[in-house]
């Protein structure tokens, strides 16, 4: 009998939930689980220093801060600082300054980047004794429509394990294994190229004042805080462009002449890529017992930071229902989880494509056309000058547009 038979023929272990990822969404559904008394297991396929580093969003917008907040794990797991409220978008130079807070009472977002969050969930996960299974390889998923799906995976010393479960969360990303597992034909994916690139650049260079958006006739740029020290740049460039066409010196001639600042102080640059603004929608995002959780789901073009606040907003329904049918045998959560999902799904794609158009249209019009610069710029002037506009802007920066799906006020 060979070692691997052997394995699969001993008993399973068993868990509530199995997370397949040990990112912002698994992490947090994992802690949220913990904090509801259910138990859980999350494997990763990565190391665990691989997962702490990994560079993404940096703002944790109000609705999810609000949301931890209301779980009692806001001060273990968010890091960073809180955010001021006010976003700079520059016009050919020209500073404006928008609010986005919507003055409602209660903590506000936090400037937190991704691996800060990722290292403080996975803290608080493991000093609550939690169970997260790093380097966790050849997972696979079995029986997802029936009443125990079964988790397979391999560990880091080669040995096959198997766990069964009550319920899967797919939280491992656009390109996991969850998502595959599900039959062809079940979800219809809907999705959208906005056309245009993004070169992302960090580096260890002052942080601006505010998170700052400029747009130019040289095309559209922005200026992130990833730290006291450290900034993120995205400079709008062709899709197909190559980032070794983008020297250091050709960075930040672009950066100072976009952003209108030609005292922009530089620094060593630590990372550069170049990816396509694309937009991805699942429907349904679940499937039996399996519940895919963020990036499994959806992608969103990174204007206005929804990619992991939507994730942390899908972690916090799945998290509620699976109490909910644990411990009141209600199951009405689980059973309505995507409906709810993908309405705020949608609302923020919405948003975000709008967003992503008028910056870019109101810049450079070799894409667009003159007209849609035109519209774009009326858009921006709309902002700047219509309280009634502002105040819809900011309602949708903070997440806490929707009513009770909003997510939970703080107790």
């Amino acid at each position: 009998m060979t070692d691997s038979v052997r394995e699969l023929s001993e008993s399973p272990e068993s868990t509530t939930v199995v997370v397949i990822g040990a990112g912002p969404a698994g992490l947090t559904v994992a802690n949220l689980l913990r904090s509801a008394g259910t138990d859980c297991v999350v494997l990763e396929r990565q190391t665990r220093e691989y997962v702490a580093q990994r560079q993404r969003a940096g703002i944790v917008e109000t609705r999810a801060v609000r949301m931890f907040d209301s779980w009692g794990l806001a001060d273990r797991v968010l890091g960073g600082v809180p955010h001021d409220g006010i976003l700079e978008l520059r016009v050919d130079g020209e500073p404006h300054l928008v609010s986005d807070s919507d003055g409602s009472e209660g903590p506000t977002a936090r400037i937190c980047p991704q691996q800060m969050l990722v290292q403080k969930l996975t803290a608080a996960y493991l000093e609550d004794g939690g169970d997260l299974r790093f380097e966790a390889t050849d997972v696979s998923l079995h029986d997802l429509t029936g009443e125990r799906p079964t988790v397979r995976y391999r560990t880091p010393d080669g040995d096959l394990r198997a766990i069964t479960c009550s319920y899967v969360a797919g939280c491992d990303g656009d390109h996991g294994i969850s998502r595959s597992a599900v039959p062809d034909g079940v979800l219809t994916p809907y999705a959208f190229d906005h056309g245009i690139g993004w070169l992302t650049v960090l580096a260890d260079a002052p942080p601006p004042d505010h998170p700052l958006l400029a747009v130019s006739e040289q095309g559209f740029a922005a200026h992130f805080p990833r730290g006291p020290y450290t900034s993120r740049y995205y400079l709008q460039c062709p899709p197909d462009d190559e980032p070794g066409a983008w020297s250091d010196a050709r960075v930040w001639d672009a950066l100072r002449t976009r952003l209108g600042d030609p005292d922009l102080v530089s620094g060593p640059i630590t990372d550069r890529e170049i990816f396509r603004l694309r937009s991805l929608v699942h429907d349904p995002m679940q499937y039996g017992r399996l519940h895919l959780v963020g990036d499994a789901a959806h992608i969103v073009s990174p204007m206005g930071g929804k990619g992991m606040n939507l994730a942390l907003y899908d972690a916090d329904l799945f998290a509620r229902a699976v109490r909910d049918a644990v411990h009141e045998q209600d199951d009405t959560g689980l059973r309505t989880y995507s409906a709810r999902c993908l309405r705020r799904i949608w609302n923020d794609q919405e948003f975000s494509q709008w967003m992503t158009r008028m910056l870019h249209d109101a810049g450079d019009a070799s894409n667009s056309g003159l007209f849609q610069r035109g519209l774009a710029r009326a858009q921006l002037d709309r902002l700047f000058t219509s309280a009634a506009a502002g105040g819809a802007f900011s309602e949708l920066m903070t997440g806490m547009d929707f009513g009770e799906n909003a997510g939970p006020r703080p107790r």
